[in-house]
């Protein structure tokens, strides 16, 4: 069957005027409780006149203009969108809200991040049971398990700050929206891994960031996967604790010395980069020689000595002195 916009107009009966004019009208007209655009006709100290093409125009509160710097943010014959609330053709009015617009596009998108799975950015305002509230253009709810990858003491530090999140949770009837974060800080974290392995070989050097530190040696995140270094691989001076040298969240070059394909264990030197001092010793202290040193620790039988970093040597108490017996090397 022909399409009546086919017809010639010579063709078409009383019935197609009258489809085509209801199709006309149905395109054109508004619908109550709907997102409608309309222009500004005029603005006052406390409304916003806005036409919607229908026979009577209605009033926004300027307020629902004002932006995040309390400016107006609209102007005369500017195009709006609002939601229409109702018609009241005795009245001759319409009740139109811009905030109620504003709320069902945030829905809108909300709907559809949700189910296409894409990330959304939202503010953090303020905390509440068991989590923080988020602004994404309507309130969601941000679990303190889902923050980030391992549980935070201050969750007051986040506050007011933006972050992607990704929606675990969408209830339109109930109002009810639940973020996450710690879902998004996976993936990335899964991505890098998969980048971190392929260049995961012995002998390379890489740059990590210190993730924990303990009187053994320090975790470094080298992107995805942890590796441990051991005091003893630090530095080849003398260090009593590994904070001596790193603080969390330094980043710092280590070199691959072992790695565990099955247990993904990764162990690092920091030291194995630098030239070891021991090499060729004795062109510079050869037996006999008389140097200067630095004593860097005291025991009961005798005081260890520093010639330069890494290099370190035992004057036995039996050795300190000719003429008076040393009782304690202090």
């Amino acid at each position: 069957m022909s399409s009546l916009f086919e017809k010639n107009i010579d063709e078409l009966s009383e019935a197609d005027f009258e489809n085509l004019f209801n199709a006309e009208i149905e395109k054109h007209s508004i619908k109550e409780q709907s997102v409608v655009k309309g222009i500004v006709l005029g603005i006052d100290n406390d409304r916003v006149l806005i036409d919607v093409g229908y026979k009577a125009e209605g009033y926004v509160s300027v307020s629902e203009f004002i932006n995040e710097q309390g400016e107006l943010s609209v102007e005369e014959g500017q195009e709006v969108e609002v939601y229409l609330e109702s018609m009241n053709e005795d009245e001759g009015c319409l009740v139109i809200s811009k905030s109620k617009a504003d709320q069902m596009k945030a829905w809108e998108t909300i709907s559809s991040a949700y189910k296409e799975e894409r990330t959304i950015k939202g503010l953090i305002t303020h905390r509440v049971k068991g989590g923080l509230s988020v602004d994404i253009g309507v309130k969601a709810f941000l679990p303190g398990s889902q923050v980030g990858l391992r549980p935070m003491k201050n969750l007051e530090n986040l506050i007011n700050r933006e972050f992607d999140f990704r929606i675990i949770k969408f209830n339109p009837r109930r109002g009810n929206i639940v973020l996450s974060r710690r879902a998004l800080l996976e993936e990335q974290r899964k991505k890098q891994r998969e980048e971190t392995l392929k260049r995961l070989e012995v002998g390379n050097i890489m740059k990590g960031k210190v993730k924990n530190i303990t009187e053994y040696g320090v975790f470094i995140d080298l992107g995805g996967i942890d590796g441990l270094l051991h005091i003893t691989d630090m530095t080849y001076a003398r260090i009593n604790h590994p904070s001596e040298m790193v603080q969390k969240d330094d980043e710092i070059e280590v070199k691959i010395l072992k790695f565990d394909e099955g247990t993904q264990r990764v162990s690092l030197g920091h030291k194995q980069i630098f030239p070891n001092p021991w090499n060729n010793i004795t062109s510079r202290y050869p037996i006999g020689c008389i140097v200067k040193g630095k004593v860097v620790n005291i025991e009961e039988y005798g005081a260890f000595v520093e010639l330069e970093t890494g290099i370190e040597g035992l004057i036995h108490i039996s050795e300190m002195s000719w003429n008076n017996r040393v009782k304690r090397p202090e």
